[in-house]
């Protein structure tokens, strides 16, 4: 089903699953939804094997619980971890895989207050299962967003705008007119780190890797508003420096890579600049120079959005992740149904993709 039709028929106040089991009426009373099909795993390993797409039955609306129809649900590289076992948080198994995406309330337990039927909501943390059709889930497990945001923008905000923009705020006070510095730009914290920096007047160095479409790359992520886009090459060559005479060197460095890129994003830091560490796709270990700890004194920093929104409840309240979507574009993504998990998967997982698969129920 395509997204468009999807909106229609929420527009509509009704939908009928494809079991045909499921119609909700206008009135939005109590769902009539006892069953869920959703891609659970038992195991960890190779994420397109150990995943299966099985029929789960729903247990009953608790008292401070709500029934959920999930619209949409991206497949982030946590989600990929969380299925190899190797993420720092691992849900007991069996478990349903992904860790965001966007849902629409069906029915509300007699104690919930905060929520009502026909909301549209997000998860509060990681590790509740997203890849459903539906679910029931723990009132306060969910924060609520405006239902005028696009589909596929409200199923994506939650993890990687939220890094970004946390990553932008809570290390170095930047000014309009700084500079910060990145890797792995065309993934999804990437672009929105080049979107939220452009709204604040902050320019950005972007870094990614060569690739046979260098160029519409190049040209996608200063469309969105990238000050330069640079390939790791470059980034080892002298020609940084004609760079550095048309932008300061960057107060901050944020790193979704690890290994030599991590380092070459170090030596170009000002002093006393910070490097923020919040991925490692090449699985391999940031080395720090000495000289930039003596002579630059720059920090090394990491940042988990998990921990942040465990450790910070009361400022994700005040401000959710749905302030940021006036200053965000949806990341291009490539809608899938359930059914086609293992194909989705695979492609989730293929280098130099910048597309983000997304599970459309």
């Amino acid at each position: 089903m395509k997204l468009s039709r999807v909106a229609s028929f929420l527009v509509r106040g009704h939908r009928a699953s494809r079991s045909g089991a499921v119609l909700l009426k206008n009135s939005y009373s109590v769902s009539a939804v006892r069953d869920s099909t959703a891609l659970l795993y038992r195991n960890h390993g190779e994420p397109s094997q150990v995943v299966q797409l099985e029929s789960v039955h729903l247990p009953q609306v608790g008292p401070e619980s709500v029934l959920v129809n999930m619209l949409a649900a991206p497949i982030n590289p946590s989600d990929i971890n969380m299925l190899q076992g190797t993420y720092a948080i691992l849900p007991e198994l069996p478990a349903v895989g992904g860790n965001e995406g966007v849902a629409r309330v069906m029915e509300v337990g007699d104690k919930v207050k905060a929520l009502k039927v026909g909301d549209w909501v997000i998860p509060r943390d990681a590790g509740i299962g997203t890849w459903r059709t539906a679910a029931v889930l723990k009132a306060d497990d969910l924060v609520t967003l405006p239902k005028d945001i696009p589909v596929l923008s409200a199923a994506t905000l939650g993890v990687n705008p939220c890094t970004a923009f946390r990553m932008l705020t809570d290390f170095e006070e930047l000014k309009p007119g700084d500079t910060v510095i990145q890797n792995a730009a065309n993934s999804g914290v990437g672009q929105a780190v080049i979107q939220i920096a452009a709204a604040k007047g902050i320019q950005t160095i972007n870094v990614i890797r060569d690739r046979p479409d260098l160029q519409q790359l190049s040209e996608r992520l200063t469309a969105l508003g990238a000050t330069h886009v640079i390939t790791e090459e470059t980034l080892r060559r002298p020609e940084m420096k004609e760079l550095f005479k048309s932008c300061p060197r960057p107060k901050l460095a944020l790193n979704g890579v690890g290994g030599k890129s991590a380092t070459e994003l170090l030596r170009h830091l000002q002093s006393g600049g910070s490097m923020v560490t919040y991925g490692g796709m090449a699985k391999q270990p940031v080395t720090v120079p000495v000289s930039a700890l003596i002579f630059k004194d720059v920090k090394i920093r990491g940042f988990w959005v998990t921990q942040w929104k465990r450790d910070n409840k009361h400022e994700f309240n005040l401000n959710p992740p749905w302030h940021l979507w006036p200053l965000l574009s949806a990341p291009a993504c490539i809608e899938v149904s359930l059914q086609d998990f293992r194909k989705a998967l695979e492609n989730a997982m293929k280098p130099y993709v910048s597309t983000k698969q997304v599970f459309v129920m």
